[in-house]
């Protein structure tokens, strides 16, 4: 099924990385998750009214703000395919990081409504539910059809790389987890005669408010600025090294204005001897070749290194021991060495983990206690700074 809504509504589906491509899954997934779930809200708003249960009405109005969901998706990845303007030289791509936020503020306040009122009727029972064949047939099918997908846009989030519509997909589980629940509660309450019906709209109003409280914090992440999938940095590492006169790179920082729109820098390392004129055009060679993989913006700044003297890599290797001794996830680069008459000042950055407990200044004090135990002439310059990915 899931091959042929793809034939039917994308053309060249395998170019992911193309805007039009991934704008043509997304406008799918929605008008798929509107159809559906306008289906489901229905059905189940029938079945909820004839047996006079309000777990089935609560999880029939969840279904609704599921298709309003998906309309706010539709909407999002139309309006991230928008151009660059003026006034968003960058593209609109966020729009997409927007959407995700919007449904999530349209997922908890229906859980909140939910809520009350199946607390309300806790308090104040009302008579037993009516349990019809239908009503659980109509609940049977609809866990399939969430079930469905469920997978439907997990497989779609994994093929585009697209946030809002993982988020989708959990929203999906945790309303066949609640349609679940709901389906046993009137089975429970049909055989056994006890009328859990509001407890069981309070306990689908609690999985409504979990999944909006995920679906907010998984679109609100991009926005705040998270550090790029690391087999995305791997995958710039291992483009960059490929260029022979490049010994290393640091400082890299991938800034996310929206899927497939990103601009990539970094630091790279060549050789102090080398021509100046031959460094800088294999530079931006290695500039070219990462915006033609990755569909990119990328500026690298050139860093000349001593990369045959002796000395210094020993020196280097030395002092990299040396500060590992306070944290194993310390890291140095722009190492470099001024000789004098009476010290040589050893300078360098110092890459320190978000999650080192010691301070900056507790660190720099033993990073320079330990270097000073390898020479005393030595004079540690240090620059601390944080990495920008993981």
């Amino acid at each position: 099924m899931i091959k042929l809504l793809t034939k039917f509504f994308v053309k060249d589906s395998e170019n992911t990385k193309d805007a039009q491509v991934r704008a043509a899954y997304g406008n799918m997934s929605g008008i798929v998750g509107i159809f559906l779930n306008l289906c489901l809200f229905a059905v189940k708003l029938l079945a909820g009214i004839v047996s006079a249960s309000i777990s089935v009405i609560a999880d029939a109005f969840n279904n609704l703000s599921d298709a309003g969901s998906s309309v706010v998706t539709y909407l999002g990845f139309k309006l991230a395919r928008r151009p660059a303007d003026r006034e968003h030289p960058f593209g609109h791509g966020r729009y997409e990081y927007v959407t995700g936020l919007g449904i999530s503020v349209v997922i908890l306040l229906v859980g909140v409504e939910l809520l009350k009122s199946s607390v309300s009727k806790i308090f104040t029972p009302e008579e037993q539910t009516s349990i019809t064949l239908l009503s659980i047939i109509i609940l049977a099918v609809s866990v399939i059809v969430k079930l469905w997908m469920f997978f439907f846009n997990k497989i779609i989030s994994k093929k585009i790389n697209s946030s809002a519509l993982k988020a989708t997909a959990v929203d999906s589980l945790s309303d066949c987890v609640a349609t679940s629940i709901v389906l046993i509660g009137l089975l429970v309450s049909k055989f056994s005669g006890f009328n859990i019906d509001g407890w069981l709209g309070a306990l689908v109003a609690v999985f409504i408010l979990f999944a909006g409280v995920s679906t907010f914090r998984e679109s609100l992440s991009p926005l705040l600025g998270n550090p790029p999938d690391a087999e995305f940095v791997n995958e710039i590492k291992n483009t960059v090294m490929q260029s022979k006169m490049v010994v290393g790179i640091h400082d890299l920082i991938v800034h996310d204005y929206g899927p497939g729109r990103c601009i990539i820098s970094l630091h790279a390392e060549v050789p102090c001897n080398v021509d100046i004129l031959k460094a800088h055009d294999e530079i931006d060679l290695v500039e070219k070749e990462l915006e033609r993989r990755y569909n990119c913006l990328a500026t690298i700044h050139m860093d000349p290194i001593a990369s045959d003297d002796e000395y210094t890599l020993g020196l280097k290797q030395s002092v990299s021991e040396a500060v590992k001794k306070i944290d194993d996830e310390l890291t140095i680069h722009d190492f470099r060495i001024v000789k004098g008459d009476t010290h040589t000042n050893v300078i360098f950055d110092l890459v320190v983990p978000y999650d080192c407990q010691k301070s900056e200044d507790e660190i720099k004090t033993l990073a320079k206690q330990n270097i000073q135990k390898i020479d005393q002439k030595l004079m540690p310059v240090i620059y601390v700074e944080r990495s920008f990915v993981e």
